[in-house]
């Protein structure tokens, strides 16, 4: 591999897991990547029969009040608050009505959204995009990308991470997996599916702040579903 191939394979490795969004609350300073969160959205975007759900998009949503004090974001991330998706779908015409689909898709939405994940979604705006004769043909679900190998546990506090329920390994996307810093220190992990990210991350925090001192700021990135 060439000096340039390398730096390009590096650069889509850095943008495949999308940008960072906030997790519960600014004082749960916690983010997951929009990859790992659409392992949970798009399914069950999916499941609404008699649409065909479009690509999802996230951004800000006007937050009610000051919202207190927000929790620094890393470099990329939205900052914490309440998110909004916006999607388009496709409708199989003479199915099933389309207040009926529109009311069942932003249900299905905001349920994986928040008790899936633990992501902050307030609104989700729907558009129809596409009128069908009928449903495409069914396709099983695609096989996942493999996760970038764990890197070794070499410290104490990487170690007590891996012992928390519901982490399936610590990542290091975005440096080494736990980082210290002036600012604290800033773990970054893989969450087991079926474990909400939220809680994990919350495990995680409770755990790294009893190791390093409860003073220290931590931070949770979840960079993956496994």
């Amino acid at each position: 591999m060439t000096t340039a191939e390398g730096w390009t394979a590096a650069v889509r490795d850095l943008l495949a897991p999308g940008r960072l969004l906030p997790l519960g609350s600014a004082g749960d300073r916690a983010w997951i990547t929009e990859h790992a969160a659409r392992q949970v959205l798009d399914p069950a975007a999916t499941a609404v029969r008699g649409l065909v759900p479009g690509e999802l998009r996230f951004e800000a949503a006007p937050a009610a009040g000051d919202g207190g004090r927000a929790a620094p974001a890393p470099p990329g991330a939205l900052a914490p608050g309440p998110l909004r998706i916006s999607t388009g779908f496709g409708v199989v015409m003479g199915d099933r009505p389309l207040p009926e689909l529109a009311e069942e898709l932003r249900t299905a939405l905001l349920t994986a959204a928040r008790e899936g994940l633990g992501l902050p979604v307030t609104t989700v705006d729907l558009e129809v995009t596409e009128l069908l004769d009928a449903a495409p043909a069914e396709v099983g679900p695609a096989a996942p990308p493999p996760g970038r190998p764990s890197p070794a546990a070499e410290d104490a506090t990487t170690l007590a991470v891996l012992r928390v329920e519901g982490v399936a390994g610590v990542t290091d996307a975005w440096g080494p997996p736990v980082h210290r810093g002036p600012d604290g220190v800033r773990v970054e992990l893989a969450v087991t599916s079926g474990h909400r990210p939220l809680d994990v991350a919350r495990a995680v925090r409770k755990t790294v702040a009893a190791a390093a001192g409860k003073a220290t700021a931590v931070t949770v990135l979840v960079s993956e579903l496994r």
